[in-house]
């Protein structure tokens, strides 16, 4: 029952419900934005460290739905949403956006112009030439974009991805610094076996070497909703949960690349939560070092209800925990 309960609730929350009230219910196509400083004290103990917040708005009847963010520059941001389109923030002084742009991811010809064919949950910026790569959560596609994200330039289907189930495909895609591809499917599911993971060689197209499919235990966590290097070789994975108050928990956690081996369970340690005050739909996590500090920055995905918001968090990420310490006593087997 309880069970059923929370699917129950999910549904309400993330599905087609009538009676719902949605932010946009006539077309506004206006090219502005803002983002009004959250009010919230910066946090001084723990690993996971709030710093500043904003909350994003825009008339605009496409903006929202954030599901993967990548910082390409110290004062730009470039964002995908699950609705198929995808912003470019840049901050100018005091915090405040100086330009922004959102336009529609480009497609191939004839493709369906429908949510469950633009599905986009996932994105990272490839280090070796800076092309944009996005994952496709209803086709178990990566489709390889521009740095601008203005261009379709490849598409791909890893066979290791093909079998996924319609609905749970690539959530979290995180590029290693060597070059490999971890790639999350949406998971949380109790039975680990059915969370999947794949570990790609090289980005698609880039050579023939075999991929390692994994598994991945989150531990009571949630759901894997994004992923994220940090600067010691180490994957951030980013957790949602749903409850009832607070509807979206989102917990961070830590795990070590190196402990993917074929078929084999991963696991994470927690390393925090994001507030209460601030609690929602965070879909993106990224990392970034300056002057040697690390920053972590999340986005929220409000689903274009009125009752959510479109929240960009900063977070210090200080004294990380040493490797190998797993939330569970038992090693990643």
């Amino acid at each position: 029952m309880r069970r059923l309960f929370f699917a129950a609730l999910i549904f309400l929350i993330l599905g087609p419900v009538p009676g719902r009230v949605h932010r946009f219910p006539v077309d506004d196509l206006t090219q502005r934005a803002a983002a009004r400083p959250l009010v919230f004290a910066p946090q001084t103990r723990g690993t996971m460290r709030f710093v500043r917040g904003w909350h994003l708005v825009s008339p605009h009847s496409r903006f929202g739905g954030f599901s993967g963010i990548a910082r390409i520059a110290p004062d730009r941001f470039l964002l995908i949403g699950d609705n198929g389109y995808r912003t470019r923030l840049r901050f100018g002084q005091a915090g405040r956006l100086a330009t922004f742009q959102i336009v529609a991811l480009p497609v191939p010809p004839g493709w369906p112009d429908r949510k469950t064919m633009l599905d986009s949950e996932s994105l990272f910026v490839d280090r070796a030439d800076g092309a944009a790569w996005v994952g496709l959560e209803r086709t178990n596609q990566l489709w390889r974009f521009d740095n601008e994200i203005m261009r379709l330039e490849a598409r791909y289907a890893p066979a290791a991805m093909r079998d996924w189930p319609r609905g749970r495909g690539p959530e979290a895609m995180v590029q290693l610094a060597d070059g490999r591809i971890v790639i999350f499917a949406e998971g949380g599911r109790e039975d680990p076996r059915r969370n999947h993971g794949v570990m790609l060689a090289d980005v698609p197209g880039a050579g023939s070497r075999p991929s390692i499919r994994f598994f991945y235990d989150s531990q009571g966590k949630g759901a894997v909703s994004d992923a994220a290097p940090l600067p010691d070789g180490r994957l951030l994975i980013l957790h949602r949960k749903v409850g009832w108050n607070p509807v979206f928990t989102t917990i961070v956690a830590i795990a070590d690349p190196g402990d993917i081996t074929p078929n084999a369970v991963l696991r994470s340690r927690t390393i925090g939560v994001v507030p209460r005050g601030l609690a929602d739909n965070f879909e993106g996590a990224a990392v970034t070092v300056e002057n040697g500090r690390t920053w972590l920055w999340l986005i929220s995905d409000n689903n274009f209800q009125s009752w959510q918001r479109s929240l960009l968090l900063q977070f210090e990420l200080v004294s990380l925990p040493p490797a190998k310490t797993p939330d569970s006593k038992k090693a990643a087997r």
